[in-house]
């Protein structure tokens, strides 16, 4: 920057609508405007760690690559207890960031976690890349919390910092960028749920159309069907409760667990959010308009992506006076 003046960004939090960060970064990319310092929280320290390893163009690739169905296998979601287990979802990352440290990134780089037990917030700098990004992604209730090597259990930072201007400004940032998603987002998840939950449910009547209907002599076809149909029903149960009861009104169903605790995070790292931006404003602000994006609609990236380059678009006549482009 001019008058040599650090810039920083930090990546808020966001599930699915974070990958519009990456469209953020292109789009200020475009302009020549290249941050110095990058923090991210949950979805946030995932795109902010490949941006900071010059890794974006092949997350970029896979994520726009990314069907409804991906996104189910990804998942292995372990539905007898509610939660995600995890582990495919960070293959990519750990396949690309396979032991590399802070300490070898382009740019400095830090991600925000919470302390299940005593409720801090933890600054992620050293050590493996991926095992930071894994604590800073866990988001309580859906996937599993991380065990530190020092044996604290890590979850989503999003608890305590959802957009970590202040994590910015400590590592040296004098101007930060602050690309919030949590933005319009309470009530929002349970408009949503519907359709991801209809979309479950056609592929449990596709399962039982393809179920051999031969008495029991293609039996083990017709189990893996069963099953699958079976997989479909209880998964679309997690965003959409239809469980009969007498006294509902079909016309409202009540939301599943996945949304009821999507939900309630967005209500909680909204109000966080509100107030750690009041204690610490960022120098600019970029919302992204997604909060039609569900929980875990990762499919939509290219939408999310060039909603976050739009941002930019329209931000730049500040952002030109805040980084002197003009002059």
């Amino acid at each position: 920057m001019k008058n040599g003046l650090k810039l920083g960004i930090a990546l808020g939090s966001g599930s699915a609508r974070g990958w519009s960060h990456i469209g953020v970064l292109r789009g200020l990319q475009k302009h020549g405007i290249e941050p110095d310092i990058v923090a991210g929280t949950s979805i946030g320290a995932l795109v902010g760690a490949c941006y900071a390893a010059g890794k974006l163009d092949e997350l970029e690739s896979w994520v726009s690559s990314l069907g409804w169905r991906d996104v189910v296998g990804l998942l292995d979601v372990k539905l007898g207890g509610g939660l995600i287990e995890g582990r495919k979802v960070f293959q990519f990352f750990e396949q690309h960031m396979a032991g590399l440290a802070f300490e070898q990134l382009q740019k400095p780089f830090a991600a925000v976690a919470t302390d299940l037990e005593t409720g801090r917030e933890i600054w992620l700098q050293h050590g493996h890349l991926a095992e930071a990004v894994r604590a800073s992604l866990s988001i309580p209730g859906l996937f599993r919390p991380y065990r530190a090597q020092s044996g604290r259990i890590l979850v989503d930072g999003g608890l305590v910092n959802p957009v970590p201007v202040t994590l910015c400004r400590a590592m040296g940032a004098d101007l930060v960028i602050a690309v919030n998603l949590n933005s319009e987002i309470v009530g929002k998840h349970l408009r949503n749920s519907r359709k991801l939950s209809n979309e479950f449910l056609a592929e449990e009547a596709r399962a039982r159309e393809n179920a051999a209907p031969d008495g029991g002599q293609n039996g083990s076809s017709n189990g893996h069907q069963n099953g699958e149909s079976d997989f479909f029903r209880r998964l679309a149960q997690l965003f959409v409760d239809d469980s009969t009861d007498p006294g509902s009104d079909k016309n409202l169903p009540m939301p599943g667990m996945m949304e009821v605790i999507a939900s309630s995070i967005n209500i909680m790292q909204d109000r966080v959010t509100r107030s750690r931006m009041a204690g610490d404003p960022a120098d600019l602000m970029l919302t992204p308009r997604l909060s039609h994006l569900g929980l875990m609609e990762f499919y939509r990236a290219s939408e999310a992506i060039a909603s976050g380059e739009q941002t930019v678009e329209y931000a730049m006549p500040a952002l030109s006076t805040l980084l002197g482009l003009d002059e």
